[in-house]
């Protein structure tokens, strides 16, 4: 069972070799790892293309679910893992990851939450104590959930659906996905699946706001079947 790591960036330079770093020490190893550079105007490509064993991608359309689909497109592995430019890698991710699909047969995707590794201490507490709150109940009630920060999908799934929506530019993209794939397959959240990520857009748009906007952009798609925020800003760049 081949497994492919698919990181979006789009002007990630100051974040991309903290991701990789991260990756490519990993004692188990991904069988394909690809960036994909999607129209970045500045080192992100270059830096990426440095490590051994990364293979960098481009995509000239700007927008998270296009880069996920030009990732989709390019890679060959069964299962299909995403991971943002911005995050870092547990060891034990991707023995989690290979484990859960090897037991559980009907099961299309498997996501977590996140932690945050540049949150100061109130930060990643108060996010731990939201996950807690929202997440478990949320998943419940609503059957399926994904967290685009992190997650891991088979590819057969993916084709099934066609692919990621690309008329979603950020928001709810993630949501928009977990609710076409449980039309055909299992779609996990569980919590002690996780990535650690950066603060960055909580630091810049404040907790109350952001926690509220995500919130809304899930809720959305599960009900209206479109993203309720149908812009967004890319905070490298405020």
């Amino acid at each position: 069972m081949r497994v492919t790591l698919i990181i979006p960036a789009y002007n990630e330079e100051k974040y991309i070799q903290g991701c990789l770093d991260s990756v490519v020490s990993l004692s188990e190893k991904f069988d394909e790892i690809l960036v994909v550079d999607n129209a970045s105007t500045d080192n992100t490509a270059a830096l990426a293309a440095a490590y051994p064993g990364v293979r960098v991608v481009h995509e000239p359309t700007k927008g998270l679910p296009a880069a996920r689909e030009r990732g989709r497109i390019e890679a060959t592995g069964d299962l299909i893992a995403y991971i943002d430019a911005d995050s870092h890698m547990p060891a034990r991710w991707l023995p989690f990851a290979k484990r859960f699909f090897g037991t559980h047969p009907l099961a299309v995707s498997l996501s977590g939450p996140a932690r945050y590794w540049d949150g100061n201490m109130l930060q990643t507490l108060g996010m731990r104590i939201v996950w807690w709150l929202t997440a478990p109940l949320t998943y419940r009630v609503v059957g399926y959930m994904i967290l685009g920060t992190h997650f891991i999908v088979r590819r057969e799934a993916l084709e099934r659906i066609g692919g990621f929506n690309k008329a979603i530019t950020f928001y709810g993209e993630d949501t928009d996905l977990a609710k076409r794939l449980h039309a055909v397959g299992k779609v996990v959240f569980k919590m002690n699946f996780f990535v650690y990520t950066s603060a960055r857009r909580f630091k810049k748009e404040g907790f109350l706001k952001t926690n509220f906007t995500y919130s809304l952009n899930f809720i959305w798609p599960v009900l209206f079947h479109k993203p309720f925020t149908p812009v967004h800003k890319d905070i490298r760049e405020v």
